[in-house]
């Protein structure tokens, strides 16, 4: 683990990487809406559509890999809101995982102030493109998170 008083921004991508416990594919459960959801990326996948059946068979996928192939499939329409919405849908998944596991919570304090990038080329929507042109949105959220979570942690 890096200190957290460095100031060089904190890049993450792959669950077998440092800070990879940051993906939404690391093998932590969450419980939402009644049900627990294996991943945060099979809750987030299974938001995206009204049917509830293909939601359920997306919660029930064994992989988070599978989860996101089966929420990108388009033969199943996506809810109308799906763009409005989704940004407070993963917000939703996030604050779940970090609250429901100790353990993560610490990890994410430990981070300091430190700038949190998912790293990746393959999306430049939650992460940053590869290159730093994408919007990193994961990023983002994890660290409004993070201040939330100390700031209700000093009480």
């Amino acid at each position: 683990m890096l200190p957290a008083s460095s100031d060089a921004p904190l890049r993450f991508y792959s669950t077998g990487d440092a800070f990879g416990e940051f993906s939404n594919f690391a093998p932590f459960p969450v419980k939402i809406g009644g049900k627990t959801w294996p991943t945060s990326e099979h809750y987030f996948q299974a938001q995206k559509f009204q049917d509830a059946g293909h939601a359920e068979k997306i919660r029930k996928s064994g992989s988070p890999m599978m989860a996101a192939r089966l929420g990108r499939n388009r033969k199943a329409p996506l809810r109308k809101d799906w763009e409005a919405v989704k940004i407070g849908v993963m917000r939703q998944a996030l604050l779940a995982k970090f609250t429901q596991h100790a353990e993560l919570r610490e990890l994410l304090f430990s981070t300091g102030e430190r700038r949190l990038i998912e790293s990746t080329p393959n999306d430049d929507c939650w992460g940053d493109g590869g290159d730093g042109s994408g919007k990193n949105m994961l990023g983002r959220l994890l660290m409004e998170i993070r201040a939330q979570l100390r700031k209700e942690a000093a009480g």
